[in-house]
């Protein structure tokens, strides 16, 4: 998961779960009948809450670590791992049981995670010691950290599972780490100050997101995976700071916080195409599995916009809470679930209608959500 919150207390975005993890594994095909569950991290509270998708009710909340910014789910559903910020550990979460693990030491302000698409191993981006922790999923230990480059704040998972892509806030470049290995790769520029990154469900190529908080100017960068080269710099609005690709791989769409729009990028010929506008101060954006619509959470405007990825049009605003920052997608498609940091609830989103249901209380400073496959 990028949002307002992380800014406030952590100093810069994360990318957002629904661009970055729930993206893949929506991509990945299969829409489910299973009951799932959706894990909200509350970063004041120090806790994470289940939601029940079935019945819409939060279970009792669970204790992680100080100031939680991100989460991650295991393919498979069987462990949620929990990036806690201020107490430089990870906490794995039992999704059976609901019941954390012993905390798991990383590096220096973990921000953002990852999990390969075969469940082996967690990435943790560390952004205050430069570094990318790997931890087996089988034990639940870290590995030697992984040298990157300054202030990674932002990590991406190729659906193959060969490659992490670590975009490298302070030193605008990205770091590919072949995961056979857990080797760092030569590092590749990008644009001004990189806040997220997200991978075609075809693999073909990383779309990064820089944001130019402070200098130059905000584009997007597209990655060929295979040969880890840039390629041109795609011009989009003001301050991006999220990305979804729908699951066919043939477009990108870029969040721009500062200019109020979202931006469609074919990526056959990575042309960027008419801004769609959206609320004020957009912070996340989640695509439906099949792929239709693209949802966006409007902190400054308390409400989330729902854009035909067929016409890129957008339509009519639903309310939600108070600073909505984060949302994800169940993998039936027919819920959407947002994070209104400034409420501390969750609004479930019926995606036949564009209805919003009766609010869900959680924790303090809801952040950050994923759910089960």
């Amino acid at each position: 998961m990028a949002n307002r919150i992380t800014t406030v207390l952590a100093g810069f975005a994360v990318v957002a779960l629904a661009g970055g993890t729930s993206a893949v594994s929506a991509s990945q095909g299969a829409v489910t009948t299973t009951t799932s569950t959706a894990y909200v991290v509350n970063q004041t509270s120090n806790t994470v809450t289940p939601i029940s998708t079935a019945t819409n009710t939060a279970d009792m909340a669970i204790t992680v670590g100080l100031v939680p910014d991100a989460i991650a789910i295991r393919p498979g559903g069987g462990t949620a791992y929990v990036a806690n910020s201020h107490s430089n550990t990870v906490t794995p979460i039992r999704t059976a049981t609901n019941t954390a693990g012993q905390p798991i030491t990383v590096g220096a302000d973990p921000i953002a995670l990852a999990v390969t698409p075969n469940g082996k191993t967690v990435y943790v981006a560390n952004f205050n010691s430069n570094t990318v922790t790997p931890i087996s999923v089988a034990t639940n230990i870290a590995g030697k950290a992984i040298k990157v480059g300054a202030s990674p704040d932002a990590i991406a998972i190729t659906p193959g599972g060969g490659t992490a892509y670590v975009a490298n806030f302070g030193s605008n470049t990205v770091t590919p780490i072949r995961t056979a290995t857990n080797t760092a790769g030569k590092p590749i520029t990008v644009g001004s100050e990189p806040d997220a990154i997200a991978i075609t469900p075809s693999g073909a190529t990383a779309y990064v997101a820089n944001s130019a908080r402070f200098a130059g100017s905000p584009t997007v960068t597209p990655i060929r995976a295979a040969t880890n080269t840039a390629g041109k710099p795609i011009s989009v609005g003001l301050l991006p700071l999220a990305v979804a690709i729908t699951p066919d791989s043939h477009t990108a769409y870029v969040l721009s916080d500062a200019s109020q729009e979202v931006t469609p990028i074919r990526t056959a010929t990575n042309q960027a195409l008419k801004p769609v506008p959206v609320g004020n101060l957009p912070d996340a954006i989640a695509i439906t599995p099949g792929g239709g619509t693209a949802y966006v959470a409007n902190f400054g405007s308390g409400t989330v916009t729902p854009i035909s990825t067929a016409t890129n049009t957008a339509g009519k605003p639903i309310t939600v809470g108070a600073g909505p920052v984060a949302l994800a997608v169940t993998p039936n498609g027919k819920t959407v679930y947002v994070a209104n940091a400034n409420s501390g609830t969750v609004t479930p989103i019926s995606t036949a209608t564009n209805t919003a249901g009766t609010a869900i209380t959680v924790g303090q400073l809801p952040d950050a959500i994923a759910i089960t496959p």
